[in-house]
């Protein structure tokens, strides 16, 4: 469910209907993946899923799945 919802914050921010993401997918895989979109992309998944993250921990994301993760870990 947490991928889903996120597949398509990531084809609402790209415009682009048929992106693919997986838990390993990160910046250097879409290339119009740059500073603005990634606030573009917390801003949605902040706003989707009705959680906060702190700075730090954006920080520490590395792809995907690990922004995935810590938003499971907020929704239980």
């Amino acid at each position: 469910m947490i991928m889903e919802k996120l597949q398509n914050i990531f084809r609402d921010v790209f415009h682009q209907d048929a992106l693919v993401i997986q838990g390993d997918t990160s910046a250097t895989d879409i290339e119009a993946w740059d500073s603005l979109a990634q606030i573009r992309i917390v801003s949605a998944a902040e706003e989707e899923f009705d959680i906060k993250f702190s700075l730090s921990e954006l920080t520490t994301f590395q792809n995907v799945g690990e922004m995935a993760e810590a938003i499971s870990k907020r929704l239980k």
